[in-house]
């Protein structure tokens, strides 16, 4: 029985299933309304949108990414310290269906739109980083199969990202915006009805015979006082706010606030590493750890900058800009943003094999080479869209094929699979002990800066300025092959800084 309930689930623990299940509907409810987030701002009141200027409507998307991965850093201390992890995924599951149907309500009120984006970052800054937590309690440190459970659970992850685009694609293009917020909703109490009558009782199950963390049920306490005054005072802090803006008393830029933003986060990141480096306590080797870690942050930005740029510049250009007509049917825009979880799908495996074949040939690549080459791949997307865009304007502003835009997410997806694990794998390897968990801290904050600075370039995509189109795309290539570059150049004097063979 024991091995059994130890093995259940393709060799893996039986709650593996239905936490990857909660992950697949989770992630299907938020990419199911991340597509439309823009297109919604951006249409008209007429065409059923909420009339708002595309650079003002690409800014709010970033920050609303931005926002999302900053708050996995507080609610993964709530969770530790007030919820623990059952009760944080719980909530925040509850919170983020309330968000959606703040998102569906905005048909008969726009300002609840708004207050539907603040609870889904409320709710998935609970969420994302808890359940991921559980996926390893399942394991021992030395459990063979922690890597292939972790890579089921992102199974699920690129399952829900790929259907959510089309279903809820299809609805919006059929029925209206608020169809498709509604039905990415409705993933999200899917999630919420598996999590609550599946997971929580597979874990319950799978803890009689096998000793796991109790802090899934329940955290340690510690300080839960300063957490519980914590919350209160953001609540009221956003309750104020939202209340001066819905009455008019408070205007927010969002391109302002958005460079604010990146300005205040570069700036704290700045003091960061300067306290590490002057203040504690760090050897040599420690501190040339974190040049190398300062590096990669830099670059990290750059890459999320360009890549979170999917449900912005590319959701924009093509709505506007490519012909998606098949058979007399033309397919929503949104059904763009399914490609890179398909590519994901398909190619994660193989990427994954081909390492191992290089490396079986005595050709094994450094991890910053692999980061590098993910910036290149990243930065060959763009060129495509270059291309793809002055197609735009030698045809006088018509339509291109929807094969440009295929193309570029391949590379984007390529250059996701080069450098996103690579860079978590750095990252856990050269973090000083003492600071481990707080640098992978850091690695969210590149994906923060990165949505932020997407949905600033995002803006730029506009049918009346098809113009400036190369230009904005030449701009994000030229500056990855730029970032490349410095990453080779840098290579063998980091390695030889840390004293590693470089191969």
């Amino acid at each position: 029985m024991k091995d059994k309930i130890n093995t259940s689930f393709l060799g893996h623990p039986k709650p593996l299933f239905s936490l990857s299940t909660t992950e697949l509907w989770e992630r299907f409810s938020f990419y199911g309304i991340r597509p439309l987030l823009v297109l919604f701002m951006a249409a008209t009141l007429f065409e059923g949108g909420l009339g708002i200027d595309r650079s003002e409507a690409a800014a709010i998307v970033g920050i609303f990414g931005g926002c999302l991965y900053l708050a996995t850093l507080p609610g993964g201390w709530l969770a530790d310290n007030l919820f623990g992890q059952k009760k944080a995924v719980f909530y925040g599951a509850v919170i983020i269906a309330f968000g959606h149907l703040f998102i569906a309500l905005s048909f008969f009120w726009h300002a609840s739109f708004f207050l539907g984006l603040a609870f889904i970052v409320a709710g998935i800054g609970l969420f994302k980083t808890c359940s991921s937590v559980m996926v390893g309690m399942l394991y021992t440190k030395e459990d063979a199969r922690r890597d292939s459970g972790f890579t089921i659970f992102y199974m699920g992850i690129n399952i829900g990202g790929f259907m959510a685009p089309l279903i809820c694609g299809a609805a919006q293009q059929n029925f209206g915006y608020h169809l498709g917020f509604g039905i990415g909703g409705l993933g999200m109490l899917v999630a919420l009805i598996i999590f609550y009558f599946k997971t929580i009782p597979d874990f319950y199950e799978f803890q009689k015979l096998h000793p796991i963390n109790t802090e899934w049920d329940k955290s340690t306490g510690t300080n839960s006082r300063l957490a519980k005054g914590f919350i209160i005072a953001v609540v009221s802090i956003f309750a104020l706010l939202f209340i001066l803006c819905v009455n008019g008393f408070l205007s927010i830029n969002s391109v302002s606030l958005s460079k604010n933003m990146i300005f205040i986060i570069l700036v704290c990141t700045l003091v960061y590493f300067a306290y590490l480096f002057i203040f504690l306590k760090l050897d040599k080797r420690e501190k040339k750890n974190l040049i190398v870690l300062i590096v990669l942050f830099i670059a990290a930005v750059f890459f999320w900058g360009a890549f979170e740029q999917q449900p912005t510049s590319f959701n924009l250009f093509a709505q506007d800009f490519t012909d998606r007509i098949i058979f007399g049917y033309e397919i929503p825009a949104t059904w763009s943003q399914a490609l890179n979880p398909l590519f994901i799908i398909i190619f994660a495996p193989l990427m994954s094999a081909f390492w191992i074949f290089l490396a079986k040939k005595g050709f094994e690549l450094s991890s910053i080479t692999k980061f590098a080459l993910g910036v290149i791949g990243t930065g060959l997307g763009f060129g495509v869209m270059i291309f793809a865009s002055k197609l735009v304007l030698a045809n006088g502003g018509q339509s291109v094929s929807m094969l440009w835009i295929v193309i570029s997410i391949w590379f984007l997806t390529m250059g996701e699979l080069c450098l996103s694990p690579v860079g978590l794998s750095i990252m856990s390897k050269i973090a000083p002990k003492i600071i481990q968990n707080q640098i992978m801290g850091l690695w969210f904050v590149t994906s923060a800066l990165g949505n932020i600075v997407a949905g600033l370039i995002g803006g730029g995509v506009r049918a009346d300025e098809i113009e400036n189109l190369p230009t904005l795309f030449f701009q994000c290539t030229l500056a990855l092959f730029i970032i490349a570059l410095v990453l080779f150049i840098v290579k063998k004097p980091i390695y030889a800084m840390l004293k590693k063979e470089e191969k």
